[in-house]
């Protein structure tokens, strides 16, 4: 067993332990931060993290600048790694831009470095002197072509096309195009129809050209019951033309006059005038619709046909089961003059019920 003496030395060594930690403790971080402004204050501006130093800044090209380079600068060691093993895997700095692609390449440095990077001739981004010279000559053909004269388009060839305005390829495919059809480009509807002839090129040549002379025609072409090659064979009429027509011919039931033809957009009165000498109409071949039992789904299918005598129609038909004239109809205020005149190749009146009669 210790003495007493000895348990009150023992006691007293514990406490001086105990003090010397607390004060060891309590100093450490004012160790620390006297530390850092150590650091602080020996390490150079120009070995930074943030940002470069301006006064450590100097012309350099990112293609071929060192690890040391970039530190000197101001990069941190990862920064100044990641450029470097960048460039190593092939990326080449074509613009001074690319190096803002840098990871750890903020903007406000790249603010600051960007009047200092210089990119060598053998990495510069080059334009392409035969595709701008080129270019250049296909905006010179295109916009400044030989001046118009007029010319035979059956039998112009590719030069000649060139030389107003067309690219070779586009001249050889119109050559293609004349070739393909039997009697060649007959009119501005079917130079038109060509896929490379725009509207703009179609406009600066329509005074131009100068078309083949119709083929003496042995017949006149029936409009209703023509056919997509029967209507093509008609000078003037186009493969647009053709579609729009027969489309214009079902919704009709059949044209009761050629005249009808000129209510297309796509026919214009010049090319009217021409089609007209080389059809007729068979009037007694348009389908009828009987007006006092159409339903109003086939009403409103007619061209002629408007919404308000839609309504009218269906609404008094159930009040008075219909008309026997178109002039009970005008007294009806269904139709007026003018529009009477444009349905009624197209109506039929057909029987109305006994029981109305007798009302």
């Amino acid at each position: 067993m210790f003495s007493r003496q000895q348990i009150r030395g023992l006691a007293t060594i514990i406490v001086m332990v105990g003090i010397i930690v607390a004060l060891l403790y309590i100093g450490k971080p004012r160790l620390k931060y006297y530390l850092a402004e150590r650091d602080k204050v020996a390490m150079p501006a120009t070995h930074s993290d943030e940002e470069p130093a301006r006064d450590s800044l100097f012309c350099f090209d990112p293609n071929t600048v060192t690890y040391e380079e970039l530190r000197a600068m101001g990069f941190s060691k990862r920064t100044a790694v990641g450029i470097v093993k960048y460039r190593s895997m092939g990326k080449v700095f074509s613009i001074k831009e690319d190096f803002a692609l840098c990871y750890g390449v903020t903007d406000s440095m790249y603010a600051r470095l960007k009047p200092y990077i210089r990119i060598g001739s053998k990495y510069a981004a080059r334009p392409k002197r035969d595709t701008l010279y080129a270019s250049h000559r296909a905006t010179e053909r295109r916009f400044a072509p030989r001046p118009f004269e007029p010319f035979r388009i059956d039998t112009v060839g590719v030069e000649y096309l060139r030389q107003i305005g067309f690219s070779t390829r586009q001249a050889r495919s119109l050559i293609e195009y004349r070739n393909r059809a039997a009697e060649g480009i007959r009119d501005m509807a079917e130079l038109r129809d060509c896929y490379v002839v725009s509207e703009e090129m179609a406009d600066s040549l329509e005074a131009y050209v100068i078309f083949p002379e119709p083929k003496p025609y042995g017949g006149l072409v029936e409009i209703n019951s023509a056919d997509s090659a029967t209507l093509r064979s008609v000078a003037g009429i186009g493969a647009k033309s053709v579609v729009a027509i027969m489309e214009y011919r079902r919704l009709l039931g059949g044209f009761h006059s050629i005249k009808q033809i000129a209510e297309l957009k796509c026919v214009t009165a010049e090319n009217f005038a021409r089609i007209s000498k080389q059809i007729c109409c068979d009037s007694c071949v348009i389908s009828k619709i009987d007006i006092n039992f159409a339903p109003a789904i086939e009403l409103e299918r007619h061209p002629y046909m408007t919404r308000s005598a839609i309504k009218q129609i269906v609404e008094l038909r159930k009040s008075k089961g219909g008309w026997k004239s178109f002039e009970e109809m005008i007294e009806d205020k269904i139709f007026g003059a003018e529009q009477t005149t444009a349905i009624a190749p197209y109506l039929h009146f057909g029987d109305i019920p006994q029981g109305f009669e007798e009302q």
